[in-house]
């Protein structure tokens, strides 16, 4: 794609409501992302401040917490439980293998070693290789092959070798 095609697409989509564009033509693909992505979250930090100008300040809206949701018996892990799972570091498609034709990464029952692909996340179209933190011998597959993940969901529970 020349310059002069790609300055002609940005002049006509500034003054439009669109955020995204993809567009593949052959060998050729753009992806085009108009705007500023959202602003990462952070935790806040109380700093003390002068009562006066602590009187200027607008107050702060009230938060209710949100208990996190219980895990059901058969996932919970037992009183004294050694396991440990892995957790999705993204949001995206749960996949066994690199394809449907290969076998999967892992099996039950399997020892892995550090370092070791358990599985793929796909996320935005691009396959992210999820390695094992620590050694240790399969024992569960949380997830369906092919189904969405969420962040922080646990994909595989594990016992320490």
């Amino acid at each position: 794609m020349d310059v002069e095609k790609l300055k002609a697409i940005l002049a006509a989509l500034q003054g439009s409501e669109v955020t995204r564009l993809d567009w593949t033509n052959g060998q050729e693909r753009l992806t085009l992302r108009l705007g500023h992505p959202p602003a990462p979250v952070t935790a806040l930090h109380a700093v003390a401040a002068p009562a006066s100008a602590a009187a200027s300040l607008p107050t702060p809206p009230q938060v209710t917490p949100v208990a996190a949701p219980a895990l059901s018996p058969a996932l919970a892990p037992a009183a004294g439980d050694k396991t440990f799972t892995v957790n999705s570091p993204f949001v995206g498609t749960f996949y066994r293998s690199a394809s449907p034709d290969n076998p999967p990464f892992v099996e039950v029952g399997q020892v892995v070693k550090k370092g070791q692909v358990l599985c793929i996340v796909e996320a935005m179209k691009l396959m992210n290789e999820i390695e094992a933190e620590q050694p240790g011998r399969l024992l569960e597959v949380l997830v369906q092959n092919g189904s969405p993940v969420e962040y922080g969901e646990s994909l595989f529970r594990f016992e320490p070798v």
